[in-house]
């Protein structure tokens, strides 16, 4: 027995067997389709499609990883340098009539900025194009015209490079010399 007025509505039917104690059945109109298997030939692919790829992708990742740890010895170069020139800038004590620091003191300041930071100070080299340096181991320039136009203003110039090993999977991108140079006005 079929029930009339819900039929048209639902996407069902019910049906009333007549068989034992007389319970209702419901069965969908609509017939699910079953999901078509892949054929043989495209098994595996996905398989091959990762191979070419991940390597590609993780070679991306890792290289953005080393470009920001490039970044970070930059930054950390430069503040060392900034530190260096705010030494080498400020006069040493009051009652001395204004003498500047040393070339020791501004050298110091430079290397226990980066040691702080773990940095290697053995490998710290002088950037070229440094003339008239006064240290051996940074670049440091006093009294150096920092402006062009009057009225003239001196300062100070600490520089320095450090060597970066850039290292990808796959590529051999080598050794960069990541420079920093940092000037201050005199006080």
């Amino acid at each position: 027995m079929k029930v009339p007025n819900l039929e048209p509505k639902l996407p069902i039917s019910i049906e009333m067997h007549l068989s034992g104690l007389g319970c209702l059945q419901m069965k969908t109109k609509f017939d699910i389709p079953r999901r078509k298997l892949r054929p043989v030939q495209s098994c595996g692919a996905e398989l091959v499609e990762m191979a070419l790829v991940l390597p590609v992708l993780l070679t991306l990742l890792i290289g953005v990883f080393w470009a920001a740890r490039a970044y970070n010895i930059y930054e950390t170069i430069t503040r060392a340098a900034r530190e260096g020139a705010r030494v080498a800038v400020a006069p040493s004590c009051s009652a001395c009539g204004g003498a500047v620091p040393g070339v020791g003191t501004v050298e110091d300041a430079v290397l226990n900025s980066l040691t702080a930071s773990s940095m290697d100070t053995a490998n710290i080299t002088i950037p070229g194009g440094c003339g008239g340096n006064l240290s051996s181991k940074i670049c440091y320039l006093r009294d150096v015209k920092l402006n062009a136009g009057p009225p003239s203003e001196f300062g100070t110039v600490v520089g320095l490079t450090y060597p970066f090993s850039f290292t990808l999977p796959f590529v051999n991108v080598g050794t960069i010399n990541i420079t920093t140079k940092v000037q201050m006005r005199q006080e």
